[in-house]
């Protein structure tokens, strides 16, 4: 993996274009951090591996978009092991927090100890939390739900956009807030009529949900679709302003086609001008940019 593609432009500290200014404590709402092996063991059943992607990529990544803030996010090669994410928050010191995934064995005191090193947030997968079966996807967010929220945590779901309007009716209601994670995997180029869609813009309308508008990658198709990405961020805007996220999700891991899971997948190559290019295309004018990457994320994050 080159450099570039590690921290945007080998290193360099550019300046953000005048036209894609930032606000003071912007904050990348969705990033990894991949430490060396074998200080950070992935687990044996994973599906991709990545390359390293550590604390200083981390800092240039931030620096070089102009980034005052970060939300460390598990990654699934790691399992339950936070020990990665909560050394890199442990070097941040407080600039930023960090989401966890965790057995559902863990104990209170465990959840605390999570807490104290800033984690506040629990990534849950509804598909492999039985989304076939609505009552056991109902209990399953009930019952973590009751658990965060003494700690002033939310629950951070990745899922298929059916699973996502399937458990829309379990989601509301929860005494925690929730962030669907890159667009609620909505397909770019999908009706905005669709009912699916609809249920999810409605969960965003009433406040019960937070979105992160990130990694356009995932929802586009390989011949782009930046004009339709841009339309379905400022519709998300539009339902609430005050539930949109910016995330960049980098180092942006891929799962190369062919490649055993035990090699090296490289990352996409994402450029750091089409992340500003997004930026400004999202979030025309400076009051929606303050909210999506200052003002939401210092209140749902605890900044």
């Amino acid at each position: 993996m080159s450099a570039s593609q590690q921290d945007g432009a080998g290193g360099q500290r550019l300046a953000p274009p005048g036209e894609h200014a930032l606000p003071g404590g912007a904050c990348d709402c969705h990033v990894h951090v991949v430490g060396p092996q074998p200080e950070y063991p992935m687990v044996a059943d994973r599906h991709y591996t990545p390359g390293p992607a550590g604390g200083d990529a981390l800092l240039r990544h931030l620096a070089g978009l102009g980034l005052a803030r970060a939300v460390i996010v598990q990654p699934s090669v790691y399992g339950t092991d936070n020990r990665c994410m909560l050394d890199s928050l442990a070097r941040m010191a407080g600039a930023a927090r960090g989401i966890a995934v965790v057995d559902e064995t863990i104990d209170d005191a465990g959840l605390r100890v999570l807490h104290d090193g800033w984690v506040r947030g629990l990534r849950l997968n509804l598909e492999s939390a039985g989304r076939s079966d609505p009552a056991a996807i109902r209990r399953s967010l009930g019952a973590w739900a009751e658990r965060l929220a003494p700690l002033g945590w939310h629950l951070q779901i990745y899922a298929s956009l059916d699973a996502i309007a399937a458990a829309a009716p379990a989601l509301r209601g929860l005494p925690v807030p929730v962030v669907l994670d890159h667009f609620a995997m909505v397909p770019a180029r999908l009706p905005h009529d669709d009912p699916r869609v609809q249920a999810v813009f409605q969960l965003v309308r009433e406040g019960t949900a937070y979105v992160k508008l990130s990694a356009s990658y995932r929802i586009e198709p390989a011949d782009g679709a930046a004009e339709a990405t841009r339309a379905l961020a400022r519709a998300y805007a539009g339902c609430n302003p005050d539930r949109v996220l910016w995330a960049s999700d980098w180092p942006h891991t891929n799962r190369e086609p062919g490649k055993d899971a035990r090699e090296v997948s490289a990352y996409r190559a994402i450029a750091r001008e089409r992340l500003l290019r997004e930026i400004a295309a999202w979030f025309p004018d400076a009051d929606l940019r303050m909210r999506a990457l200052a003002g939401n994320p210092a209140r749902l994050y605890g900044f």
